[in-house]
């Protein structure tokens, strides 16, 4: 039987079994892990068939896997062997939460599905990601984000009138499908408090990026309207988007008319707000370049911290734009908190971005743990199941784990 986990937070009752790779499924874990849970990385062993994919593989990108992987233990196991299996089988009477990203079919060939280990553990939260579901003309395709993001919907949407489809600087697809997923486990996990069995939940790269359209897709849906692409300025409200100033840029979010009225008037021009084509939402969005030469004009005269300075203070949303060096410094940023110390046995203290939630009563701890080598806690998660040092020896020089 596995040991109770020794670590505390929120989630920490619950175990979960991680044969998930890439990035979609272990960010769907990672939230278990930061919140105190017990997560079980399953890995192929060296000497067996497969490895790590691509992103987030150690060798591949090591920030990429600390930041991905952290506060979880490894096991090497070779699920194409009965033996390995058979400890397989051991974990999941154990485990609350397995999470695959395999492609659909690959789970049944391995006798790894939701239906195989729903009957040895009926508690069982299952999760699956996929590229484009579980069935349908595209299951069995392999997914990958920016082919989601094409998909669904999002270049066409992305970037400057004119310039062609264009993909969002960070992989949103798979970062959708892992929080839908997680949030999936969790109700799950609560409605298993009533019913007392477990389920399958899963979710897809194409279908969460469908769901992040949000409002583009509703104006379809509803409206009957194809939005384009609208560069930096949002589609249905103007003046909003990036404004040269005197030394940079400015981001601004004047939404609605009590916002241009405030603007207005902290860029000595009160009499725009009367001015014919101006007075409404409507009309603005309708008359976008004469607002933008209007404004854009005076936003030159003074600089990025001037401008952020008064329409703070006149109540107006804006702010700078930063590369990311420059965010970290940001005082606000830094009063967050937002970074997490790792303490390396090889690289020292790493920092990584902890976990944007804050709860009153389980305070985020200082420090995470690293992510674990391939194979790091084997001997230990398997003596917990009852196998001898000898036989653990045995099942390594086989390759069995």
């Amino acid at each position: 039987m596995l040991n109770t986990n020794n670590h505390s937070g929120p989630l920490s009752r619950f175990t979960v079994i991680d044969a998930s790779r890439v990035r979609a499924g272990p960010t769907a874990i990672r939230l278990f892990a930061d919140m105190g849970a017990r997560v079980i990385k399953v890995e192929i062993p060296a000497g067996a068939p497969g490895g790590d994919d691509m992103i987030g593989a150690r060798d591949h990108d090591r920030a990429d896997f600390e930041n991905l992987h952290r506060n979880k233990e490894s096991l090497t196991l070779n699920l194409k062997t009965e033996e390995g299996k058979a400890i397989f089988n051991d974990l999941i009477r154990e485990a609350d939460v397995f999470i695959e990203n395999y492609r659909p079919d690959v789970k049944y060939k391995l006798g790894i599905d939701y239906e195989a280990l729903k009957a040895i553990n009926p508690r069982l939260v299952y999760a699956s990601i996929s590229g484009f579901g579980q069935d349908g003309p595209y299951s069995k395709r392999p997914g990958f984000d920016s082919i989601a993001q094409g998909m669904g919907g999002l270049m066409s949407i992305t970037g400057e009138p004119g310039r062609g489809p264009m993909r969002v600087g960070i992989p949103l697809a798979d970062l959708a499908a892992g929080h839908f997923c997680a949030q999936g486990i969790l109700v799950a996990l609560l409605e298993r408090e009533v019913s007392g069995e477990g389920q399958w939940v899963h979710t897809n790269l194409l279908e969460s990026q469908i769901a992040m359209l949000d409002f583009q897709a509703a104006k379809w849906l509803i409206d009957g309207h194809v939005s384009g692409q609208n560069g930096n300025e949002h589609p249905i409200t103007v003046p909003t988007g990036v404004y040269a100033t005197r030394d940079g840029y400015l981001n601004l979010a004047a939404i609605g008319q009590t916002m241009w009225i405030r603007l207005c008037n902290v860029l000595g021009v009160p009499e725009l707000v009367e001015e014919p084509g101006l007075e409404t939402d409507a009309m603005r969005v309708k008359n976008r370049d004469r607002v933008n030469e209007a404004i854009g004009e005076l936003f030159r005269q003074r600089t990025t911290a001037e401008w952020i300075d008064a329409l703070n203070e006149a109540g107006v949303p804006c702010g700078p734009i930063y590369t990311i060096d420059r965010m970290f410094e940001d005082e606000q940023v830094q009063h967050l908190d937002v970074t997490w110390d790792i303490v390396h046995p090889e690289r020292g203290t790493l920092e990584v971005v902890n976990s944007p939630i804050r709860m009153s009563r389980f305070p985020r701890p200082e420090q995470a743990r690293p992510a674990p080598e391939k194979g790091e806690h084997t001997d230990r998660i398997l003596a917990e199941l009852g196998l001898s040092p000898a036989r653990i020896n045995e099942l390594k020089q086989r390759h069995v784990v």
